[in-house]
C-alpha cells in the first residue's frame, strides 16, 4: 500500500503509513488486490485509522469481487466507482470477461488477435473530499505508468509550465485522469479490431476458399457482444458520476474547478461512447458478411440449380426419341432406311436448338 501527498505543486511518497489526512492537497492510496486479499479486514481498519473512512462491508466485498461489472455508487463518506480497465495479455488469472479462443493450426480459423486483449479486470476507485483509494491488480500498466509520471513531475522554479503538465488539483480530477488512459487503450483497439475484422469479411466472401471455421466466428461475435455490454456498463456507471458531481454542486464551491471536472468526465463518456458506437458497428459489419456469404452460397446454388435445369429440360425431349427407337417393334418408320440414323440425329439438334432459342427467347439463360 502506497501514500501519495499531492498539491498543486509537488508529489510527496510518504515511507510510512500518515497518522491523518493532508491540511492542503488529498491524500492518494494505491493497493493492489492481492496485497490486501489475505486480510481485508486489517486493510479497512487501517484506511479508517488514516483518513476516518469506513468502508462498508458490501463495498468492501465488490472491491475483491474480479467479475464485477462497473458500477457507480455513493454514501455520505464517500464514492465508489468500479471500472473495468483492459488487462495485460499474459494475465489471464483475472481475465473472466471473454470466453477462451479456440485454437486452430489454420491461421485464417483463430480468432482475430486483437479480440483475444479483450480481457478486462476490474479497478476500484474510492473518492472522498481530500482521498483518493484506487484498487487494482498488480500488473495494471496504467496505474503504474500514472505513478511514474506523477513521481516524475518536476515544477518550475521560474513560474514556467511544469514539464509533465499540470497536477491533479483533486482526487475527482486525478481518478478522472486515469479513467480516461483506461478508456484510451479501448481507442487504441479500433485500428487492430477494423482490419481483423475486415480480413474475416474477406474470407466469408471468398468464392474459391469455402469458409468453415465457424466456431472462430461465433467466439469472435461473443467478444465483439461481451465489449458492447462493458462500455455499455461503463457509460451508465460514468454518466452516473456525472450527476453526482451535478447534484452535489455546492454555491461555495469553485465554479472553475467544478466545470473543469464536467469536462474531463464529458470527454471520458464521450470516450466510451465513440469505442460503444465502434463495437456495434464492426458486429453489424460481421453480421452483415455472414448475411452476404449466405446470399452468395444461395446464389451460387440457384445458378447450379438452372443450370442442371437446362441441361435437364435439353435432354428430355432426346431420351424421349431414344426411347421410341428402342420399342421392339419389328416395323417402325426409318428403322431400316438407311438415312434413318442421320435424320434421327438432325432431328435431335434441331430439337435442341429450338429449344436453346426458346430459352434465351424468354430470358431463361440470363445471368
Amino acid at each position: 500500500m502506497d501514500f501519495f501527498h499531492i498539491t498543486t505543486d509537488h508529489v510527496t511518497q510518504y515511507v510510512a503509513s500518515p497518522t491523518s489526512l493532508p491540511e492542503d492537497g488529498f491524500l492518494w492510496i494505491d493497493v493492489t488486490r492481492e496485497d490486501i486479499a489475505p486480510n481485508i479486514e486489517a486493510w479497512r481498519d487501517e484506511i479508517a485509522r488514516v483518513t476516518g473512512v469506513t468502508i462498508f462491508d458490501l463495498h468492501l466485498s465488490d472491491v475483491m469481487n474480479l467479475t464485477h461489472s462497473s458500477y457507480f455508487d455513493s454514501t455520505h463518506d464517500y464514492d465508489m466507482v468500479v471500472f473495468r480497465k483492459l488487462a495485460l495479455p499474459t494475465n489471464t488469472a483475472a481475465a473472466t470477461d471473454l470466453p477462451a479462443p479456440r485454437e486452430n493450426k489454420d491461421d485464417t480459423g483463430r480468432i482475430p488477435s486483437a479480440l483475444k486483449k479483450l480481457l478486462t479486470h476490474p479497478v476500484t476507485f474510492i473518492v472522498a473530499d481530500q482521498l483518493l483509494i484506487t484498487v487494482h491488480a498488480r500488473d495494471a500498466r496504467t496505474i503504474n505508468t500514472a505513478r511514474a509520471k506523477l513521481l516524475d513531475y518536476r515544477h518550475q522554479s521560474n513560474g514556467s509550465s511544469p514539464r509533465n503538465g499540470r497536477l491533479p488539483a483533486s482526487p475527482q480530477e486525478w481518478m478522472l485522469r486515469l479513467l480516461n488512459l483506461m478508456v484510451d487503450q479501448y481507442l487504441d483497439l479500433r485500428q487492430p479490431l477494423t482490419v481483423q475484422i475486415d480480413r474475416w469479411q474477406r474470407a466469408l466472401l471468398n468464392p474459391r476458399r469455402p469458409f468453415n471455421d465457424w466456431l472462430a466466428l461465433l467466439d469472435a461475435r461473443i467478444a465483439l457482444r461481451k465489449l458492447d455490454h462493458l462500455c455499455e456498463e461503463q457509460h451508465d456507471a460514468l454518466q452516473e458520476l456525472r450527476d453526482q458531481l451535478i447534484d452535489t454542486y455546492r454555491e461555495t464551491d469553485n465554479d472553475r474547478t467544478k466545470d473543469h471536472l464536467l469536462v474531463r468526465v464529458n470527454d471520458v463518456i464521450e470516450h466510451v461512447g465513440r469505442v460503444l458506437n465502434h463495437a456495434r458497428r464492426l458486429e453489424s459489419s460481421l453480421e452483415s458478411a455472414v448475411q452476404i456469404h449466405f446470399s452468395a452460397m444461395s446464389h451460387r446454388t440457384s445458378e447450379i440449380m438452372r443450370t442442371l435445369t437446362v441441361i435437364t429440360a435439353l435432354f428430355m425431349p432426346l431420351t424421349l426419341v431414344t426411347g421410341i427407337f428402342g420399342m421392339n417393334f419389328d416395323v417402325m418408320p426409318l428403322l431400316k432406311n438407311k438415312e434413318g440414323f442421320w435424320l434421327t440425329m438432325g432431328g435431335m439438334a434441331v430439337i435442341v436448338v429450338g429449344l436453346l432459342l426458346f430459352f434465351r427467347r424468354k430470358r431463361y439463360l440470363d445471368e
